[in-house]
């Protein structure tokens, strides 16, 4: 055991640890292992004072209270703190011995120190480390930290309350799978909901609001209906893809919000239309599903290429593949996809929205037979028209929802999986939804 440090050792001690900001004075250090061990003493003005009656009690004995720390220099930190209590002399208290208030230092019955819990909250928020290591980094257990961080997060979101939601004009919807577990009574899906808000302004980045279990119109439908009239009445736009259960959600719930089909979505169903065409062409023409060395096989990636980035190369295969007679139906379906992707390319908006609106006229006036993928599309866009050309005035993409599901996706590989839907919607807010540490 080292000797008692001195009071200069002592102050220098206290300024780099920062303990002084715990209401607790270093005394005596040791190492014990990888840890760091600090004796301390609590700063007092005085004897403590009865939580019942509040009057000062009488010293009776001293206690010693260990809490972990942030770590110092990479090494868990645990605080070894010299916990005085005191008899209460009042006779009509019912408590006879309390300790000293300790608040300043760590919540009741806490192994952690208070700013401990921020320690978590950056490094998961901030680093997007995952909790085995800020628990090695802690030396506490993974339930410890996730304890803390899920604690953390939700009285982050109580002190937000509904100012968390003020100013939200534009939201995005979308579904997440979150469990990959067999056996599970639900389909592991929930609807994720983002703010666009800051996004459509171009002022900053897109941020997670919520989650709900569930992939229905019931489940946004249900999200929307527990927030404030307030809340509704400012949403004005609507940003999602092309299922049909959110479409009929939001206009109920927001009958004056203008719903957005995402572009992304649009192009890929457009393009999902151009490989079953292929498909059936390929059949039809050699009777099997493609090969190497199948014309149609080898172009299937051609197809979906953007006519501005096909190389010379590119484009010679597929002159020689429209050359045929029987592959008209893929040529003509490939000339449409690649409309609708022009149509979205085009800076100026108004001259890309007249582009889809003729491509969506036109599939709906006559679509000739043998292109009944084509046939399908324009069904589709023609009912969804108002929501597919509404992009082009309001500019709100469902990207960067698709962005955040992406972030799920890595924070849900990080930590091998979820099983508590509940702890997952915590450690995504906390992840993705820009709340205030």
């Amino acid at each position: 055991m080292p000797q008692l440090t001195s009071p200069p050792a002592q102050v220098v001690a206290d300024t780099i640890i920062r303990t002084v900001e715990l209401g607790v004075r270093i005394v005596d250090a040791a190492l014990a292992g990888e840890t760091t061990v600090l004796w301390c003493d609590l700063i007092t003005e005085g004897p403590g004072r009865c939580p019942n009656c509040n009057l000062t009690g009488a010293y009776r004995d001293s206690v010693e209270r260990r809490v972990t720390d942030v770590p110092v220099v990479g090494h868990p930190l645990e605080l070894r703190v010299r916990l005085p209590r005191y008899r209460c002399v009042h006779d009509g208290c019912d408590r006879e011995v309390f300790a000293h208030d300790t608040s300043r230092l760590a919540r009741p019955g806490w192994s952690t120190t208070r700013r401990c819990a921020g320690f978590v909250l950056r490094r998961l928020a901030v680093d997007k480390a995952t909790v085995s290591a800020v628990a090695r980094e802690l030396g506490r257990s993974w339930d410890t930290v996730n304890g803390i961080a899920v604690a953390a997060t939700r009285e982050l979101l109580l002190n937000a309350g509904p100012a968390r939601l003020e100013g939200v004009g534009v939201i995005g919807v979308d579904e997440h799978k979150w469990s990959h577990v067999l056996g599970r009574d639900a389909d592991g899906f929930v609807t994720v909901i983002t703010d666009l808000t800051a996004v459509v302004a171009g002022q900053g980045p897109a941020r997670l609001l919520d989650m709900v279990p569930g992939r229905s119109a019931a489940a946004m439908a249900g999200w929307l209906a527990e927030r404030s009239p307030e809340f509704r009445a400012a949403v004005e736009i609507v940003a999602m893809d092309g299922f049909g259960g959110y479409k009929n959600a939001a206009t109920t719930a927001l009958p004056d919000a203008v719903t957005v089909m995402d572009p992304f979505h649009v192009v890929a169903l457009a393009g999902a239309k151009l490989d079953l065409c292929r498909q059936r062409v390929q059949q039809d023409t050699l009777g099997h599903r493609g090969r190497s060395g199948d014309p149609l096989y080898r172009v299937r990636r051609t197809l979906r290429t953007r006519t501005e980035l096909l190389t010379s190369r590119q484009k010679n295969r597929l002159e020689v593949v429209f050359a045929a007679e029987e592959h008209v139906a893929v040529e003509v379906t490939w000339r449409i996809y690649q409309q609708i992707i022009a149509a979205y390319a085009d800076d100026d908006r108004q001259r890309g929205k007249t582009l889809l609106t003729r491509v969506i006229d036109t599939l709906r006036a006559a679509v000739p037979a043998g292109l009944e993928e084509l046939a399908t599309l324009g069904r589709t866009l023609h009912r969804r028209r108002d929501d597919v050309l509404a992009y082009f005035t309001h500019r709100a993409s469902n990207g960067p929802t698709e962005a955040i599901n992406g972030r799920l996706e890595a924070l849900r590989r990080n930590a091998l999986g979820f099983r508590n839907l509940i702890n997952y919607r915590i450690r995504s807010l906390l992840h993705c939804g820009s709340l205030a540490l």
